[in-house]
């Protein structure tokens, strides 16, 4: 790790405090109250609570700058309690539990693509694409003449996920689904 200025921070960044623990910058506000010397305030988040707070700093001391690596990885399959993934790359697998990896896995089939990001090899956080295509598996028949501005109805995609879906779509269709909010985005044509 290499040590950086606290004055250099910038959003995004991520550092390890002397806590020993990683944090991501959300904010940042340098202060100089008249002819005191000047004070920064960082509002950071835990990467591992996800708790937030806000904290006082001597701009010019210093801190880690966490070295964080991004692969991009292909999930391949469930495997018990943990899903294996590939990395691109180097075609390395290695499993990632699925209390870690979350309701995230609901978005992808197998083969999908995504990024991890590791900080000394051990996975920080996955980034999912921002939208993924589904398969619907249950939902209520298409109901024929509908339009979009009709009620929404409950839908069952092949993943598990439940998606609410205008009336129009039947089972078998393919959806394109936000990865950020889980919201149905279009019908896939083809």
């Amino acid at each position: 790790m290499s040590s950086v200025l606290y004055r250099d921070l910038s959003r995004g960044m991520v550092i390890r405090m002397p806590d020993g623990h990683l944090y991501s910058v959300v904010d940042r506000q340098l202060k100089t109250p008249g002819n005191l010397p000047s004070k920064l305030w960082l509002t950071l988040k835990n990467l591992k609570t996800g708790f937030v707070n806000d904290q006082r700093v001597h701009p010019d001391d210093k801190v880690e700058k966490a070295d964080l690596e991004t692969r991009v990885v292909q999930y391949l399959y469930r495997d018990g309690d943990e899903y294996v993934f590939m990395d691109a790359e180097t075609f390395e697998q290695f499993h990632l539990a699925a209390s870690w990896i979350g309701d995230q896995i609901l978005y992808l089939k197998e083969s999908d693509k995504a990024k991890v990001t590791f900080n000394d090899g051990s996975p920080l956080s996955v980034e999912l694409p921002a939208s993924v295509e589904l398969r619907v598996k249950e939902t209520e028949p298409a109901i024929k003449g509908a339009t979009a501005t009709a009620q929404y109805k409950p839908a069952t995609l092949e993943t598990g996920l439940k998606v609410t879906v205008p009336p129009f779509i039947g089972e078998g269709e393919l959806i394109l689904v936000d990865t950020r909010s889980g919201e149905y985005l279009s019908r896939v044509k083809g």
